[in-house]
């Protein structure tokens, strides 16, 4: 049992990771590096069709304040700095965002889980209450290295509701292969190869099962790391 409350990002983050992390239609090349004062930096190259673009990304961490650098090949830079725990206001299942300028809420959204060691359930009303969002997720093994999950998405103020499962299966202990389906039908899988300790080569693709006559898209990742 949890010893305190947690942080409102790890709400439903197994299963959301479960169902988007490393799937992707470009081609990615990364590198990252940490220094030992902290600094964490990665240079990314993607190719999107006939699309091409690189950035620079740094991240550093100085007591209770974030800084995140972006520089992409046009020199557009993207700076984040945040003194952290003062942007918003986080418990355990509440999160609000607040416009000091305007003195209105940018976001309000509030959430629950409840975490087993075999499975996870959460809930999620976001939007300002537009959308509730909840997931399903449950681990097949000890190690935590296969698992389903399901999610199901709300929107209120259209009617709309996306339901999606996927799942997770390690092959062995360098090779996961993943796979997800949603109510749209829209269909992913991806194989995930560790070629090196912490570097790994992703191939993914996605086809939409109502329109089989269009080819998938397909992508490919290298992501090296020290």
């Amino acid at each position: 049992m949890s010893k305190g409350p947690g942080l409102f990002a790890d709400i439903g983050k197994y299963a959301k990771d479960l169902l988007t992390r490393d799937y992707s239609t470009d081609q990615k090349f990364s590198i990252s590096t940490n220094s030992v004062s902290g600094v964490a930096l990665t240079s990314t190259a993607l190719k999107n069709g006939v699309l091409h673009a690189a950035n620079v990304a740094t991240q550093y961490k100085y007591r209770n304040t974030f800084f995140d650098v972006k520089i992409d090949t046009d020199f557009n830079v993207k700076s984040l700095v945040y003194p952290m725990n003062k942007f918003v206001s986080i418990d355990h299942n509440t999160l609000t965002g607040y416009d000091t300028t305007s003195r209105t809420f940018t976001k309000y959204n509030v959430g629950v889980s409840v975490t087993k060691p075999d499975q996870c359930v959460s809930i999620i009303l976001g939007d300002k209450g537009d959308s509730i969002k909840a997931s399903y997720l449950y681990y097949l093994d000890e190690s935590k290295r296969s698992a389903t999950v399901g999610e199901v998405i709300r929107k209120i103020s259209t009617n709309e509701t996306t339901v999606t499962v996927g799942g997770l299966y390690a092959v062995d202990h360098l090779t996961n292969v993943k796979a997800k389906l949603n109510s749209n039908g829209k269909l992913g899988a991806l194989l995930q190869h560790e070629v090196l300790p912490k570097s790994m080569v992703t191939m993914s693709g996605e086809i939409d099962t109502k329109t089989l006559d269009k080819y998938p898209r397909l992508g490919l990742s290298l992501a090296l790391k020290p």
